[in-house]
């Protein structure tokens, strides 16, 4: 009786990640910790343990635990301005078409993020590196409305200060629907009448 041969399996062949491939997995899992855990659990040791990559490359990715925090925020304001550059392309014409995507696709945005973002935030409460960060997203945030908002401005223009309490009043209404103080709905509304009521404003 012959004894068939025995077929070893080839080892499975491990496939190599590209730099960018490698940073969004680290990025996913960062956030995948910060969701189950919280911002405390989240060190860049810790990271590549996840990852079962060694910790020079996680080093190399972020520098430091700030770096990491850093990059998570960049990660935020990529998807909200994505979702917000997408909403706006397939806008109707009217004021209250632009105005009713921004409100919606920002608050949108801050909620679908959960309780994630704000447990980086308060991580990075105090970081120079944050605020340089934020100042430059707000600038561009408040540049984009500009733009979509133009062709409905009167005579009077809009004042900064104007953009500048939309841009409060966004971040105070997304806020307090995640924390269930109000529904998304409520809060959307809310920004929506900011944003006309500022450029009615604007008109004699």
């Amino acid at each position: 009786m012959s004894s068939r041969p025995n077929k070893t399996q080839p080892p499975a062949k491990r496939v190599r990640l590209s730099r960018e491939q490698r940073r969004r997995q680290l990025l996913d899992l960062a956030w995948h910790l910060v969701r189950e855990e919280g911002s405390d659990a989240l060190t860049l040791p810790r990271l590549s343990q996840e990852a079962a990559v060694a910790k020079p490359l996680v080093y190399d990715h972020f520098g430091t635990r700030n770096g990491l925090l850093i990059a998570l925020y960049r990660d935020f304001d990529a998807r909200q301005t994505e979702m917000i550059d997408a909403a706006l392309a397939g806008s109707g014409p009217t004021l209250e078409d632009r105005a009713r995507v921004i409100a919606t696709s920002y608050v949108d945005c801050v909620l679908a993020q959960g309780r994630e973002m704000p447990g980086v935030l308060a991580a990075l409460a105090g970081s120079p590196e944050l605020e340089a960060v934020k100042r430059d997203y707000q600038l561009a945030f408040i540049e984009k409305c500009r733009r979509a908002l133009a062709a409905f401005v009167g005579r009077r223009g809009i004042e900064p200060a104007g953009f500048w309490a939309m841009l409060g009043a966004a971040n105070a209404l997304s806020d307090a629907a995640s924390t269930g103080e109000i529904t998304a709905e409520q809060a959307q509304d809310e920004l929506f009448e900011t944003i006309v009521a500022m450029i009615e404003r604007s008109h004699p």
